[in-house]
């Protein structure tokens, strides 16, 4: 039984998927977390419950305690992954986007076909030591130690409109470095967006007040 509730230009259609259960033999079945969360108008309950139903949850991995959501079996449903590209592209078809930065490595995925939808240039952001030529750095911090993410020089311009694209977003450290990578060399973030949110470890916060864009939400993680 799926619940829907009435949507408003300010306020998100949220509706329940399917509850499942786990089996300790059966680390491929879902969660009763995942749920479709519809942020625009636009979007189309079925395309979204597609997409929930296309994520696989893989419980202590990698290491006890992580629910892993795995894209990888999205990536085999062609029309959940279209689907997955046709909503970020309606919603960023006409907001002059010049910039699709995507978060290595699965922001590849999703951010390439978008930026070529939309008519923008795709930039990856990348760990140390693999973007060859003079790159531009940002550190943060992980849970234990610390990271860098990098970025080519002169790949964003100074007042370019850019879009940061992740698969999920979770304690907002990365996409919180994305942004600030972005904004140092004088570019506008419109907004970040994830294909999946993890709300309980409040990245949000992290990205102060630019806004974040999510198509599925998995609560109790």
């Amino acid at each position: 039984m799926r619940n829907l509730h009435s949507l408003t230009s300010s306020s998100p259609l949220r509706f329940l998927s399917r509850r499942l259960q786990f089996s300790s033999r059966a680390p491929t079945l879902r969660p009763t977390s995942l749920r479709p969360i519809a942020m625009a108008a636009s979007l189309k309950d079925n395309r979204l419950t597609s997409i929930a139903d296309s994520i696989r949850v893989i419980p202590d991995f990698p290491k006890p305690g992580v629910m892993f959501q795995d894209i990888t079996t999205l990536l085999l449903d062609p029309k959940a992954f279209k689907d997955t590209i046709d909503l970020f592209v309606e919603r960023y078809k006409d907001k002059d986007i010049k910039v699709v930065a995507g978060i290595e490595a699965r922001g590849f995925i999703f951010g390439a076909p978008i930026a070529l939808a939309i008519g923008a240039k795709f930039v990856p952001l990348r760990k140390p030591k693999k973007l060859p030529g003079e790159v531009i750095s940002e550190e943060y911090s992980l849970e234990y130690g610390t990271d860098i993410m990098e970025m080519h020089v002169g790949a964003v311009q100074s007042g370019d409109r850019v879009l940061i694209i992740d698969d999920l977003v979770a304690t907002g450290g990365t996409l919180g470095a994305a942004v600030k990578l972005i904004e140092r060399v004088g570019a506008e973030v419109v907004e970040c967006a994830c294909v999946i949110e993890l709300p309980e470890l409040k990245g949000r916060e992290r990205l102060g007040d630019r806004p974040l864009f999510v198509l599925i939400e998995a609560e109790g993680i």
